[in-house]
């Protein structure tokens, strides 16, 4: 059977930040797709403000560049493992994979995780050695890692012959050699790797149709869009096909468009075969998965595995006595509208009504995957309360059982003891440690999610910001019992609604960090500081100075309030106790208390305590 030898299809997989977005960005530029008088800017495949900002890429990418009269159709890859179920579905689209290590870090957990799901789908690796002009950059070591990663991975003699090329994407060179004096500025190496290496697509064009979505997309014009790629066959806008679904039955539709990928753009085709890469709409209800067959020979696909959520919230209505004053969409209608909206395209996120009015129990693949929800839920202008994250524990061969996490630490050697201390109390385990060279060590751990809920703010603390953690859902293993993680310090909250002054803040601010300063709205039960002991303190933050006519000495007039701690969204989830809220507006976060009545709060208090005595 011949092959469509005009066409490759890859996806670039790599750890967060080792440049995959940049490379991309970089292929795009030097290749013949898109006019050299256009500016695409720095990282034209993160089109989400929040990815800019963070940058780190959140929702796979479709492109396509030209080379010549060829085509290479390239999916840019979530690298966070909150993210790891969409890469897994996108191995099914291609036939080999773009792997991108950083010249310093060498292979990382996320590397493993990428490239583990790549071996399981027999896909083509060609490795590229990216920054390689980096202070400090090691290629030849790191090539060295990543063939022992092959090797622990299983790959067969075949497989450890990749090709490797090195680069700079920032700098737009790449060259074969790890000198990097020998860069220049282009990309061939990296084209002809892909054309020369990569198997192209089996041309079975002419037998009877398969299609399967393994990404959603949605738009308010034509509704669900299924991306996948054509198993088989050929299908043109117009035809009538079948949709076979997960649950068994079958739907008839007709193709009302039919979307390729050229550029940044996807673009409207009339006819797409086998190998492409395309969107197909017309049909509401597909899922990811499912398959487009035809009509007379319906011959479903293998079911793609969608990863269960680990970890569940409660997001609810603004309810605080500022509720209304900063958002367009405050309503229960508006806010259940929206996180059904997100179903449409998110695969991996569960939502389910509960017994409380104005409130939804939210459940994904980890924090980041849950607080950029709410974070872009904040910007397009919602209020809404979320509460503390909580695992999802499951039955497993007849024993409960919790989501535990493989995870990565590279320290400075002076924090390490710091380190490994946190990480025994939130119940890890140490696998490995070594010397990583640099005055670094590498710890191995495995631990219970529930225990590094919050961890990323303490371990960045312990570690003065030098540290790199990293972690990847691993399994499901027996619960831990009798132990509970959770904050060890209580809570300075408000007990009245007013504006903060300078000399209550100085009165308080003895007891513990403050989280606002002098200036700021606050109401009763809202959380304003950290309290330095291990108990809850209602404190004034509103008071102002008596007045009299006897003049204040020049100490008292220059007295000023330390800094307070500035609490932004994931730093709030990750303070979170079990009785508190974060209030999330296009504005402002804040954190409070479930109770906001001082007096009722500390009854239900001394309740719970009689409880479990």
């Amino acid at each position: 059977m011949a092959n469509r030898e005009d066409i490759r299809n890859i996806a670039i997989i790599a750890h967060v930040d080792h440049g995959k977005t940049t490379l991309v960005n970089e292929l795009l530029k030097q290749s013949d797709t898109i006019d050299s008088r256009k500016d695409i800017g720095d990282r034209a495949m993160d089109t989400n403000d929040i990815e800019k900002e963070r940058g780190i890429t959140i929702l796979s990418k479709t492109t396509a560049v030209k080379v010549g009269d060829k085509q290479i159709n390239i999916l840019d890859t979530p690298g966070h493992a909150d993210f790891g179920g969409e890469v897994e579905r996108i191995m099914g689209m291609v036939d080999g994979v773009l792997l991108v290590v950083d010249a310093f870090e060498g292979t990382m957990p996320q590397t493993r995780f990428v490239l583990k799901k790549a071996f399981e789908q027999h896909l083509t690796p060609i490795v590229i050695v990216n920054k390689v002009d980096r202070p400090g950059a090691r290629p030849d070591e790191v090539v060295d890692e990543v063939l022992d990663l092959f090797i622990e991975l299983g790959a067969d003699d075949e497989g450890l012959e990749f090709p490797v090329i090195f680069a700079s994407a920032m700098n737009g060179t790449s060259s074969m050699s790890s000198d990097v004096a020998d860069q220049e500025h282009t990309m061939k190496p990296v084209f002809d790797a892909v054309f020369d290496t990569i198997p192209a697509p089996v041309d079975n064009s002419d037998e009877p149709l398969q299609f399967q979505p393994a990404m959603l997309d949605y738009s308010d014009f034509v509704g669900r869009i299924g991306i996948g790629r054509v198993k088989r066959g050929t299908i043109k806008v117009g035809d009538n096909v079948d949709l076979l679904k997960l649950d068994g039955t079958t739907k008839s539709f007709r193709v009302t468009k039919l979307f390729g990928y050229i550029g940044l753009d996807r673009v409207e085709i009339e006819e797409a075969k086998s190998g492409d890469l395309i969107a197909i709409s017309g049909m509401e209800d597909i899922n990811v998965g499912e398959t487009v067959t035809d009509p007379e020979h319906p011959e479903a696909l293998p079911i793609l595995r969608i990863d269960e959520p680990t970890l569940q919230m409660t997001f609810r209505q603004n309810d605080s006595p500022f509720a209304g004053r900063e958002g367009k969409f405050v309503t229960a209608r508006q806010i259940e509208d929206r996180l059904k909206r997100e179903l449409h395209t998110d695969v991996s996120l569960r939502v389910v009504d509960t017994d409380q009015a104005g409130a939804w129990l939210v459940s994904g693949r980890g924090e980041l995957h849950l607080s950029i929800l709410i974070e872009t839920m904040r910007r397009e202008g919602f209020e809404l309360q979320a509460s503390r994250p909580q695992v999802i524990y499951r039955e497993v061969d007849g024993q409960l059982s919790e989501p535990f996490e493989s995870v990565q630490i590279d320290t400075p050697d002076e924090y390490s003891s710091t380190v490994i201390d946190s990480l025994n109390q939130r119940k890890g385990e140490m696998i490995n440690m070594e010397a990583v060279g640099n005055g670094q060590t590498r710890l191995t751990y495995m631990a219970p999610s529930r225990g590094l809920i919050g961890y990323s703010t303490e371990f960045m603390t312990a570690t003065r910001g030098y540290g790199i953690y990293n972690h990847t859902y691993a399994e499901y293993r027996p619960v831990i019992r009798n132990w509970e993680p959770g904050r060890r310090n209580g809570a300075l909250v408000s007990i009245n609604q007013g504006t903060t002054s300078n000399y209550a803040i100085m009165g308080v601010e003895d007891r513990g960090q403050m989280f606002v300063g002098a200036g700021v709205e606050v109401y009763e039960g809202m959380i304003v500081g950290m309290n330095s002991r291990d108990n809850d303190i209602s404190v004034n933050v509103t008071k102002l100075k008596p007045q009299s006519n006897v003049r204040s000495s020049n100490k008292d007039q220059t007295a000023s309030i330390k800094t307070p701690r500035i609490m932004g969204l994931e730093a709030s989830l990750e303070f979170l106790n079990d009785d508190e809220y974060v209030e999330v507006t296009p504005e402002n976060v804040r954190i409070r208390k479930e109770i906001l009545n001082t007096s009722e709060r500390e009854k239900s208090a001394k309740r719970r305590k009689a409880a479990t005595n």
